[in-house]
């Protein structure tokens, strides 16, 4: 664990601390820090982070009504993904299936993801012409902390909203 971070790929920073602290008595927990250490800071590379995304995507997310993984196994820069989200009980979107395109560049987590629906949907915030989700604020206000789950969760949540949960929706099964 480092910094009290679970897993250290989703965190923004890795530390490592130089010299390697040794104490008289390893069993007793220091509560200093050597006057001599020297802190580094490392910036988890993209395929780190990727990865992480892939494995905790592949394993299924709480309920199982969001999904994501490679659009291609062979994509080993990791750029294309899929998502799926199941829509929200009690609106319009009840027991849909939505098929999603996420384009992860070079740039992320940097910057965020390029997010559009597959599936067509009448929502907010999602190009009537090309699905593209110009509108979420997730991917608006982009922070390094977030994942590709923060914006499908995001979408499954904005599907529920006031807004959306009452518009009318294309015919099942017609694409972008």
């Amino acid at each position: 664990m480092i910094s009290g971070v679970s897993n250290p790929f989703l965190c923004d920073w890795l530390v490592v601390g130089w010299p390697p602290l040794q104490q008289e008595n390893p069993a007793v927990p220091s509560t200093s820090l050597p006057t001599n250490l020297i802190l580094f800071f490392f910036k988890v590379p993209r395929n780190f982070r990727l990865l992480e995304e892939l494995e905790k995507g592949e394993k299924g997310i709480g309920d199982g009504t969001i999904s994501y993984g490679l659009s291609d196994g062979d994509d080993l820069l990791m750029t294309n993904w899929h998502g799926t989200i199941i829509g929200p009980g009690n609106t319009v979107h009840e027991n849909r299936i939505y098929s999603l395109r996420i384009v992860c560049g070079n740039d992320y987590p940097e910057k965020a993801p390029q997010v559009s629906f597959a599936s067509k949907v009448n929502m907010s915030g999602v190009n009537q012409t090309n699905g593209k989700v110009e509108k979420l604020p997730s991917l608006d206000s982009w922070k390094r902390s977030n994942t590709i789950e923060t914006v499908l969760a995001e979408l499954r949540r904005e599907m529920g909203s006031p807004a959306n949960r009452k518009l009318p929706q294309p015919a099942e099964g017609s694409t972008f």
